[in-house]
């Protein structure tokens, strides 16, 4: 007659097994649903403020578009070698005022057809081509902004934009209105807590808005007599003031609240 024997201990081993996959799997869904709520809810754990800082400062470089439109030529050949040859006179003289090569740019070029309305036929018709041509030259001496303009417009320049005042190096300004708003978020933040009683602990992320910083423009006018060069060469530069520019960013500080 065969008998059975059972397996010391192997019943014993199962249940252990179990048990232990059933306490392993309540803790990792307790991690799960403790990461979900902060991920879910994070304004739970963390508040955050928010501060702008502004510096004013002088600009140090000036930009200004120059241009010189032609009349109607017979031909586009014709229109070409005039505003090309006025164009040269342009960029002479603004080399004579100390401006670099690096420095002027051609900003646009066009070359279009001019029409008349022919009543007997109905129909417009090209009766010969006109030329405009920019330039954007920037200016690093902006006491030479006035003799700049008043030097190309006495030399064929019938075009003067708006003067756009911008600074060279913006590094070291914005680390002081980045100091300035760092400070202001601070102060905010403690006063918060002081007055509502909230404890905040440590310091957990900084964000910056960073955006461009647009030029300033300057608007002028002159008169005919300086704008084409007349009058016997007795005209004033015009005067451009700078002024100054605001620099500003915001910084946000976000605390973990205890």
């Amino acid at each position: 007659m065969q008998e059975n024997y059972a397996v010391p201990g192997k019943h014993h081993a199962v249940k252990f097994l179990l048990l232990l996959v059933i306490v392993l799997g309540m803790i990792a869904l307790g991690i799960i649903s403790v990461l979900r709520e902060r991920i879910v809810n994070p304004s739970r754990y963390q508040v955050s403020f928010t501060a702008e800082g502004s510096v004013f400062a002088k600009p140090d470089i000036a930009q200004v578009t120059l241009g010189i439109t032609t009349d109607r030529k017979t031909t586009a050949v014709a229109a070409v070698t005039e505003n090309t040859e006025q164009m040269n006179k342009v960029i002479l003289a603004i080399k004579a005022e100390g401006v670099e090569d690096k420095d002027i740019k051609t900003t646009s070029y066009n070359l279009n057809p001019s029409y008349d309305y022919n009543q007997e036929t109905g129909r417009s018709e090209i009766k010969g081509y006109e030329v405009n041509q920019q330039l954007t030259v920037k200016i690093r001496n902006l006491e030479n902004i006035g003799a700049i303009i008043e030097a190309t417009t006495q030399v064929g320049a019938n075009q003067v934009g708006n003067i756009a005042f911008t600074i060279d190096d913006m590094s070291e300004i914005k680390k002081a209105a980045r100091a300035e708003a760092v400070q202001k978020a601070r102060e905010k933040a403690e006063e918060m807590s002081q007055a509502t009683g909230l404890k905040l602990g440590k310091l957990v992320n900084v964000y910056e808005s960073d955006s461009p910083y647009p030029p300033v423009y300057k608007n002028f006018a002159l008169d005919s007599a300086t704008m084409y060069g007349l009058g016997g060469g007795a005209e004033a530069a015009p005067a451009i003031q700078t002024g100054e520019n605001e620099v500003a960013l915001e910084v946000t500080l976000v605390y973990e609240v205890k």
